[in-house]
């Protein structure tokens, strides 16, 4: 630009010469005869003045030149130095000038053309951070040195890292678990796409991902670094196993009743019959059994029902004070039978729920408190609101539940003491039902337990409106 206006500059400070210097000729023509004539003072003044006149008129004229040549090429050339700098909000002024409208328009054209490619750019740009940002797996790109280029808020989440820990370092320096580790190198090693199911510890808890590394490559294969997505898939494996152990122990719950009466059918049939003390005995173990029986499928049915999506239950007004008192009569029997006392502390409470499966819920409750507390020990079932809540505690001074066991209370046909539950006639479904009708209910339940000191289930349930 600077380039420009010299050139012009000196262009026109040449034609000035030249006009002043033919001007001096001409000047020198007539100054004899017009001497002749005038003093010499009189002359060199008049001098002075056509030179003076001369050089105003000569600068107007350079100034018009450039104005019209020069301010519009240079217009144009700082309009393409904040293009080069990425300011594509800079225009150029389009000048009536013929010889450079055009240059003008055509950059602005440009202009406008890299702001509506930066503008969509940007937007791809931001779409794709937060569809990274926000997907389910956890994403992190290495470039080929092994540094992390790109992690998403996922795997932070997922493996307990925070900016600080990422930022500037080598995927060697960061706290992932090993077996991680050693996938990201496979990957870095052999150059191809490899996906594999990870299981390792964090904390107490056992965690599985499934995982997949590929190669990234550029323009003409060019190999830039590996991406690893992963996926938490520890709900889908505890998921898995509480299916096996659910068939596992179905089948287990059948054949145990279903062989001690085909047992005791046979050895009636082959003549114990005939002994009519050892025949009643037999057949009170067969009707025992088939009672077992009958309620392992009761359960089993009532539980598949309540499971199913779309499940409802009839909520009313129910007065629970009165419910639970009902409760503890049908109970009365087991709890003299094993000497056990319950102590009932109770407010006036309204709930909103279903009288009939709430009498279910609190039957298990107590059966489970009563199956797990030893002889002369106390059952305490408290009621009363908190919060705009109803809350129910049910508290005894039985065995007991291990810290690592009480995410398992809930599962079907999980025992804490199986011998126990066995002998007393348990399935192993009550709690799986209570939890699952009182969540009918939008209400929770909650275990707390100590080991030789005893369990409390507290349960949260809606106040009638």
């Amino acid at each position: 630009m600077k380039s420009f206006r010299h050139r012009l500059l000196t262009t026109i400070l040449i034609w000035i010469g030249v006009l002043l210097a033919g001007l001096l000729i001409v000047i020198g023509q007539l100054f004899p005869i017009y001497a002749e004539t005038h003093n010499t003072a009189e002359v060199w003044l008049m001098l002075f003045f056509v030179f003076v006149v001369a050089m105003i008129f000569s600068a107007i004229i350079g100034y018009r030149i450039i104005q019209v040549q020069a301010l519009p090429v240079e217009n144009v050339t700082q309009t393409a130095l904040e293009l080069a700098k990425g300011n594509y909000r800079a225009r150029a002024f389009e000048y009536s000038n013929v010889g450079t409208v055009e240059l003008s328009s055509t950059i602005n054209i440009l202009a406008r053309n890299l702001q509506e490619i930066t503008a969509i750019r940007e937007m791809e740009q931001e779409r794709l951070k937060t569809l990274i940002e926000n997907m389910g797996s956890a994403l992190i790109m290495i470039d080929r040195q092994g540094g992390i280029t790109l992690v998403n808020r996922s795997f932070m989440q997922e493996f307990q890292l925070a900016a600080e820990d990422i930022d500037g370092k080598f995927y060697k320096e960061i706290r992932i678990p090993y077996e991680l580790e050693r996938f990201i190198e496979q990957v870095f090693m052999t150059e191809t796409a490899a996906r594999n199911q990870l299981e390792f510890k964090q904390g107490i808890h056992s965690k599985h991902i499934d995982v997949y590394g590929a190669p990234v490559l550029g323009e003409h294969e060019q190999w830039l670094g590996i991406v690893i997505v992963s996926h938490d898939i520890t709900e889908l494996k505890r998921l898995e196993q509480i299916r096996k152990d659910f068939v596992a122990n179905v089948s287990h719950e059948l054949r145990t009743p279903v062989t001690s009466i085909k047992g005791f059918t046979e050895t009636l049939l082959e003549g114990a019959y005939k002994d009519p003390a050892t025949a009643f005995s037999f057949l009170e173990i067969i009707e025992k059994e088939s009672n077992r029986l009958e309620m392992l499928i009761k359960d089993l049915l009532e539980l598949s029902k309540v499971e199913q999506a779309g499940f409802r239950v009839d909520a009313v007004p129910t007065n629970m004070k009165n419910l639970i008192e009902r409760v503890g009569e049908m109970v009365e029997r087991r709890l003299e039978e094993k000497n056990i006392q319950l102590k009932l502390q109770l407010e006036p409470v309204i709930v909103q729920g279903d009288p009939n499966r709430l009498v279910q819920v609190m039957m298990n409750l107590l059966v489970n408190a009563i199956s797990y507390s030893t002889s002369r020990t106390a059952i305490t079932v408290r009621l009363y609101q908190q919060d705009g809540e109803a809350v129910i505690e049910v508290e005894d001074q039985g065995i007991g539940i291990e810290a690592s066991e009480i995410g398992r209370l809930f599962e079907r046909f999980y025992r804490v003491d199986r011998a126990r539950s066995r002998n007393s006639g348990g399935t192993g479904l009550g709690l799986s039902i209570v939890k699952h009708l009182i969540e009918a209910h939008h209400g929770n339940v909650k275990v707390e337990s100590e080991v030789g000191v005893g369990t409390t289930f507290t349960i949260h349930l809606p106040l009638a409106s």
